[in-house]
């Protein structure tokens, strides 16, 4: 792929709500990731049952020898697919790097935040259905 191919994908995708994009061309491979940023949100009232919430920060420096994931946009967390479908992953869930964790809706687009980390989801930081800011602690994963 040439370098003048990429520049013109790069700025299509800059007037498109499009975070991210692959494409395989003869034997090479791009990918092309980019975070959105939302100005206003809409916070839609989680159904189900309540999930024990620790506050990020104080998780954080409790279990520094555990990994965070954290949210690479801004938007609202689901923990599942559909209202009545299971959750991607639940505490004591074994994770591999790259597994769907979850869903952070971004301008109606999903966009799935996958695991960083192999490990076992300790701790769940954020309740379903929440706004979540751009960097903040989603889940704590134990690598052992």
């Amino acid at each position: 792929m040439e370098l003048d191919e990429i520049k013109h994908l790069i700025e299509l995708l800059q007037e498109t709500d499009i975070t991210e994009l692959m494409i395989e061309k003869e034997g090479s491979k791009l990918k092309i990731k980019r975070e959105k940023f939302m100005s206003s949100y809409e916070v839609i009232p989680s159904v189900g049952k309540p999930v024990e919430v620790q506050s990020p920060k104080e998780a954080v420096v409790e279990d520094t020898k555990l990994a965070t994931i954290t949210s690479p946009i801004v938007g609202i967390y689901y923990s599942a697919t559909s209202p009545e479908g299971p959750p991607f992953v639940e505490v004591g869930s074994q994770v591999k790097k790259g597994q769907v964790l979850c869903i952070v809706e971004a301008m109606k687009l999903m966009n799935e935040i996958e695991s960083d980390a192999d490990g076992t989801i300790a701790k769940i930081l954020i309740e379903n259905g929440q706004p979540v800011e751009y960097g903040e602690p989603l889940y704590l994963i134990d690598p052992s």
